[in-house]
């Protein structure tokens, strides 16, 4: 298994995961819209993806999106999607992809690296804390919904 830098060859075959990732998450699955989402993303250049291969198939994947901070005056990294097939799970893949965002983090001079996930994502409120991640018990969240925003 090897970590490798998502280009838009890969896209086909990490959208599979993407889409199984957002079903996980409560969305309606939707191959086509999940696909040309990740393209748009690589070829706009607004995202990091990186893959986990096992050969030339793709198991795993995060997803990392460029922050600033204006008080840090400094460049954050959200990352922002994570997600392992089933059947690939328990191996350490979730933990080298998480590696790997860091070293992203390290060579873009970044002042962190963020993330979020549902309080009861049992298994990522488990992992989050072996790789270093601390919650943060100082801010708050909050988030506004556009009504007149519909979804894919």
């Amino acid at each position: 298994m090897k970590i490798v830098e998502g280009n838009l060859d890969l896209v086909p075959p990490i959208a599979i995961l993407f889409d199984a990732y957002r079903v996980w998450y409560g969305q309606e699955a939707n191959l086509a819209a999940a696909t040309t989402f990740l393209h748009d993303r690589l070829r706009k250049q607004e995202s990091v993806l990186y893959a986990a291969m096992e050969g030339d198939r793709p198991v795993g994947f995060t997803q990392l999106y460029p922050l600033f901070s204006s008080t840090r005056m400094a460049r954050l990294w959200l990352l922002n999607d994570l997600y392992v097939h089933p059947e690939s799970r328990g191996k350490g893949i979730s933990i080298k992809l998480i590696e790997r965002a860091k070293t992203l983090t390290r060579d873009t001079g970044a002042a962190g690296l963020s993330l979020e996930t549902e309080r009861n994502n049992q298994i990522g409120n488990q992992l989050y804390p072996r790789t270093n991640f601390e919650v943060d018990t100082e801010h708050f969240y909050y988030f506004w919904k556009n009504p007149e925003f519909t979804s894919r």
